[in-house]
């Protein structure tokens, strides 16, 4: 079992950053597979970032990349999302999310445990 919480959201102004953070408690964090995702309003949830267990690697939906970094802090039981030159369709209530799987997987019904969600508004 897993706990995750996100903390870092807010009222933005379009081009400037933010970084979410996600805590984690409970069972190995190290063992986790660990992913970021939103939802805007009136949209289903979608993937924005993820972060292998075993290699490290990181992928990114289309729409961040270049933009968004995925990192952990394993010691601290922490991953972070590093948003910058943020745009007002990065607007929604961000989760983190976690699987218990080496594989990195961009599909919400993949990932067992997540946090409560926190809102990221972005102002044009």
């Amino acid at each position: 079992q897993v706990q995750l919480v996100e903390s870092g959201g807010g009222l933005v102004q379009a081009g400037g950053s933010l970084r979410l953070s996600c805590s984690a408690s409970g069972r190995t964090f190290s063992s986790y597979s660990l992913g970021w995702f939103r939802q805007a309003p009136g949209n289903q949830r979608e993937f924005v970032a993820v972060l292998a267990r075993s290699t490290g690697s990181t992928y990114y939906a289309d729409s961040v990349k270049g933009r968004f970094t995925i990192s952990r802090d394993n010691p601290k039981n922490t991953v972070y999302l590093q948003m910058n030159s943020l745009k007002p369709g990065d607007t929604a209530v961000y989760y983190c999310a976690a699987r218990a799987s080496p594989v990195v997987s961009s599909r919400v019904a993949e990932y067992t445990y997540w946090g409560q969600g926190i809102k990221v508004t972005v102002s044009s």
